[in-house]
């Protein structure tokens, strides 16, 4: 799934040379070969050196405020989405659509890195869902719509309904 991840963010940021990715242990942790020395480990590691590479630095946050918010995400992305169950999709679930009850994105009021990673590591799960499932997390949904509608992120991924079309009748305009 990562390297899935991975591969989208260098589409998103225009990368002109694909990196080649290899993975370390049971839990399939990405690592990227640097021809500085030392190999990169981890999805979020990789993902900033990406960015910044990309010289899309804003990415990762405007001021040391957005930057810590941008990396708790990216942190909340790694620890709860890698390896989750059932159980715990619907309390990751829960916890973004009370988060973005009143935000359009998950750090300042910009697409950030946080943005872009948790839109990629939350599609497979967000296309499992029946449309009544995602009408209950409205709030993540309306913010799933918005990335995947964002100039760029969803690349090669399928769109994905999240809402039924309401219809209305004339006295409820």
């Amino acid at each position: 799934m990562a390297l899935r991840e991975l591969s989208s963010l260098e589409k998103y940021l225009e990368l002109k040379k694909p990196n080649k990715y290899s993975t370390q242990g049971d839990k399939k942790v990405p690592v990227l070969q640097n021809n500085n020395g030392a190999p990169l480990v981890g999805l979020v590691t990789i993902a900033r050196h990406l960015v910044k590479e990309a010289k899309r630095t804003e990415l990762l946050g405007d001021s040391a405020e957005s930057r810590a918010v941008v990396h708790q995400w990216l942190e909340y992305r790694v620890t709860r989405l890698n390896g989750c169950t059932k159980d715990d999709i619907k309390t990751i679930l829960k916890e973004l659509n009370l988060y973005l009850q009143d935000k359009s994105y998950l750090a300042e009021n910009q697409l950030t890195l946080a943005d872009i990673l948790m839109y990629y590591g939350i599609q497979p799960l967000i296309v499992d869902l029946a449309v009544q499932e995602k009408e209950q997390y409205v709030n993540v949904t309306r913010w799933f719509d918005h990335m995947q509608h964002y100039p760029g992120v969803r690349r090669h991924l399928p769109p994905v309904v999240v809402l039924r079309n309401r219809i209305y009748t004339g006295r409820h305009h």
